[in-house]
Formats: structure tokens, sequence, C-alpha cells
């Protein structure tokens, strides 16, 4: 099977890949085809599938500068997913700012009543459970933001988590600090490791002064795409790296 062949057959299997295509040096020109899986096919240097993993969890086209020579990486795979537990307003706006993201969005609530097409007509997906059996569903993983809505320990605890459990890129949790702090206590009473509640962005979202849910959501995705790009989502000006396609 052909580089081409293998890449017009990922938008069905929904594989992960990237191509890699050396630009400059003795292999200029050479591609290689890496999936996540571990499979390879192309001319390029094999070591370059090492860097598979890194870039698909960056979820973005970069350009490398290995021994000497620029690589383009192309990202392929599925789109990223937002995960929303709690079917309040707020979730409805996020997945609405997702959507055109180009994200697939997801809403879950043990509420039936609330997690509706009709409250909800973004979300392409809704899961009517318990956060234990949402997340057991939903399967986050290393493309997925993962946003907790509800202000009730029965939710919440559970499911960050079941967040916690997984590789989600993004974890947020709305609630003011005071929440924040009980929020932490219980984890902690659950058996989470303190270590690993530093993954949880809490209140999340940016400082953008948002006031609206709309507000909201796009101080929250903002702050799920610097995560995933391993940023800190402060003003450009005063930025240290390049603004668009960084070389590494």
């Amino acid at each position: 099977m052909t580089i081409l062949e293998r890449l017009l057959s990922l938008g069905e299997s929904a594989e992960r890949a990237v191509l890699f295509t050396v630009l400059e040096g003795d292999a200029a020109g050479a591609k290689l085809l890496a999936l996540e899986s571990g499979e390879t096919i192309g001319d390029a240097p094999a070591g370059l599938a090492d860097h598979t993993g890194d870039l698909l969890r960056r979820s973005r086209n970069r350009l490398l500068e290995l021994d000497g020579s620029r690589v383009f990486c192309e990202v392929y795979g599925p789109p990223s997913r937002l995960a929303v537990y709690g079917a309040v307003d707020t979730a409805e706006s996020l997945c609405r700012a997702a959507k055109l993201l180009g994200w697939t969005t997801i809403v879950a609530d043990a509420r039936a009543k609330f997690a509706t097409a009709e409250r909800m007509p973004s979300a392409d997906r809704l899961v009517v459970e318990w956060p234990e059996e949402a997340f057991a569903e939903i399967e986050p993983d290393h493309a997925t933001a993962v946003v907790v809505l509800t202000h009730d320990d029965k939710f919440d605890v559970p499911a960050l988590k079941a967040a916690l459990d997984s590789e989600a890129f993004y974890i947020g949790a709305l609630g003011s600090r005071r929440n924040q702090e009980r929020r932490r206590e219980r984890l902690l009473e659950a058996g989470i490791e303190e270590d690993a509640l530093s993954r949880i962005a809490g209140p999340c979202g940016l400082d953008i002064g948002a006031d609206s849910n709309e507000e909201t959501a796009v101080s929250i995705l903002a702050e799920a795409l610097a995560a995933r790009a391993g940023r800190e989502g402060g003003p450009l000006r005063t930025a240290k790296q390049r603004i668009h396609v960084e070389v590494e």
C-alpha cells in the first residue's frame, strides 16, 4: 500500500498519523507516514517516527530541525473532542464555540431532563449517565478536553477522578476558588494523589474578564488550546515563542 492510499484510509479507520517530509539534505523529498499504532510506510529515516507521539498530542503541524535537516510534520486524524460533564447553559456555549474549532462535542449528565437535544443543540452526542459510567463510555484520550461544570460533589468528584484516570490533554473545573478548595479536599479524601491535582485547571479559563456564558466558553477553550500547545496563554506581544509554526 502506498502512503497516499494509507492516508486516504485514515478517514474511515479514525486512526491518527503523522506524515514526515524531509525538506533538506541528502534525503530531501523523502516521506514517512507514522501511525499511532507504530505502523510506518515510506523511505524517510525511520527514526522520525519517534516524534509521532508528541506531535499527535500537540495536534498541530510543525517544522522540526533534526540533525541539521528540516522536516515538515503533518498531523492527520479525527477531530479533537470536548467532553463536558454538566448539561448547564455554559455547556451549550462551550459546545457551540468548540464546533467553530472543528471539534466533536459531547455533553454528559445524570439528569435526563437537562441533557436533551433541545437544551444542548450543539452537542454531537449526549450521554445520560452518572460520571463513572459516562466517562467509561466516552473514553477520554490525549485528544480530548474535559470540562466539569457541576457544582455538586456527588458529580464533581467522580467526574474529575475519572478524567484524571484518562489521558485528557485538558481538565477544567468551573467554580469559585472556595469551591475549588473544597473540591480539592474531597478528591484527596477519594484517594487522588496531590501531584495529580495539578492537572486540574480550576477555576478554569483564562483571565479575560468573562461575564456571560459565551465569554466564559471562550475563556475556557482558549486555556485548553494553550495547554495543548504548551503555551502560557498570555498576550502575543510578550510571547517569547513563534506565533505560528514552530521550529524545534
